[in-house]
């Protein structure tokens, strides 16, 4: 089991703290909240069951099933997760990135800069390898 805490979201991301149940934490990154809009919003909150898959774009990882309206959420390595209608650039289209640390990185344009999930291939190793990626049951909060 585990636990993802959002912070208010923003048109840079939704920022959150992703808890497994042994203690280990991770910070975590989706898209803004925009209504469960399919690849502009993160997901709503709620408790949701990711299984390991073997996905095309991103290896192998955790899928998220049975989300309202949505479809192939995963959990993999990602930075960005802004509003790219207002200019920012994302990595996701809905899925959840983790990161060992948050920081901004730059982005071309008259933004300059956006705030990110850093060490994001390393969270994610080490996510999986303390989960073992067995079923994981997520509830999303905030």
């Amino acid at each position: 089991k585990a636990t993802l805490t959002r912070a208010p979201s923003t048109d840079q991301g939704t920022f959150g703290t992703l808890v497994l149940d042994d203690g280990t934490t991770f910070h975590s990154l989706e898209l803004p909240w925009r209504d469960n809009a399919r690849g502009l919003s993160c997901i709503p909150p709620g408790t949701y069951v990711f299984r390991k898959v073997d996905s095309p774009r991103h290896g192998e990882c955790y899928l998220g099933f049975d989300i309202p309206g949505r479809s192939e959420i995963e959990i993999h390595a990602a930075n960005y997760a802004g509003d790219v209608t207002l200019g920012y650039r994302s990595d996701l289209l809905g899925c959840i990135a983790l990161g060992k640390a948050v920081g901004p990185l730059s982005i071309p344009g008259p933004l300059k800069q956006q705030m990110c999930v850093l060490r994001s291939r390393v969270a994610i190793a080490e996510f999986e390898a303390n989960t073992g990626l067995e079923d994981l049951e997520l509830t999303i909060v905030g």
